[in-house]
């Protein structure tokens, strides 16, 4: 168990190590299958898509409505439908807040909740395999099995 957590632990700080490396292009990847999850939504029969499920998620997550290159004049087609309700005021109306730029700004501006997540996750880890390694010595030294 000890070695499958040390395995475990090795692939997780990898993989950060990765994903921060190459967070630019973890964010065009989002962005990519965003575009393509919206494609498919509009394309679908009424209420028979995962991919309106998948658009629904991101525009409430991220509190935003439609990708970049959306014209303005097929919006009501869409808009109703897709996009979180939310208050009318001059800010939505003058700079309408687009899903890819959103996408921008969790990964440059929200990295450290990112990083503070990682590190959580790596320290639960550590106790994980410390408790287990006590366990193991404890099952070891005992005399009935």
């Amino acid at each position: 168990f000890f070695t499958c957590l040390v395995i475990l632990f090795a692939c997780e700080v990898a993989a950060g190590i990765w994903g921060f490396v190459n967070k630019d292009q973890i964010a065009k990847d989002v962005k990519q299958f965003y575009d393509q999850a919206f494609q498919q939504a509009l394309m679908a029969e009424s209420g028979a898509s995962n991919g309106k499920a998948v658009v629904k998620t991101f525009h409430e997550t991220l509190d935003c409505c439609g990708p970049d290159n959306v014209a303005g004049a097929v919006a009501p087609l869409w808009k109703d439908e897709l996009c979180p309700e939310k208050d009318i005021t001059l800010k939505n109306i003058i700079e309408p807040s687009n899903c890819h730029k959103k996408i921008d700004e969790l990964f440059s501006g929200k990295l450290y909740l990112i990083g503070i997540a990682a590190i959580v996750v790596a320290v639960i880890m550590i106790f994980e395999m410390i408790l287990s390694m006590v366990l193991c010595c404890g099952i070891r030294n005992s005399s009935v099995y």
